[in-house]
């Protein structure tokens, strides 16, 4: 770890920093899982669980799938998103880990929004 001697020294590091996280996701679709403790308690684990073994199942390994905390639609909990490349962001609602094989066949491979799960949109 380099050492930081200069407000310029952290600066360096973040830019380095973001160049690396952007070019990991760059152009791949991205599965964003709520995993703040209101997500956790209504179940996002096993949705989360469902999501990597689909991606697993399906050899889809240019799909990241990532975290967030708490969005403040804890009603809505578990919370997927769906960010394909070029497209808005799709959030959806009270998932199960028996929706997930339809979102990513539908949504993650094929680009078809499954509507009746969406609660948010981010076009």
């Amino acid at each position: 770890m380099p050492r930081i001697k200069s407000l310029e020294d952290l600066k360096k590091i973040k830019e380095n920093a973001k160049d690396l996280t952007s070019a990991r996701s760059e152009g791949k679709t991205r599965v964003v899982i709520g995993m703040g403790t209101c997500g956790i308690a209504a179940g996002a684990r096993k949705v989360m669980d469902a999501v990597l073994a689909e991606l697993e199942k399906r050899g889809l390994h240019d799909v990241t799938v990532e975290t967030t905390g708490c969005i403040g639609m804890c009603q809505q909990e578990p919370l997927l998103d769906v960010i394909r490349a070029g497209q808005g962001r799709i959030t959806y609602g009270k998932v199960e880990p028996e929706d997930v094989p339809r979102i990513i066949a539908d949504h993650v491979v094929n680009g078809t929004i499954v509507q009746d799960k969406v609660i948010g949109r981010a076009d």
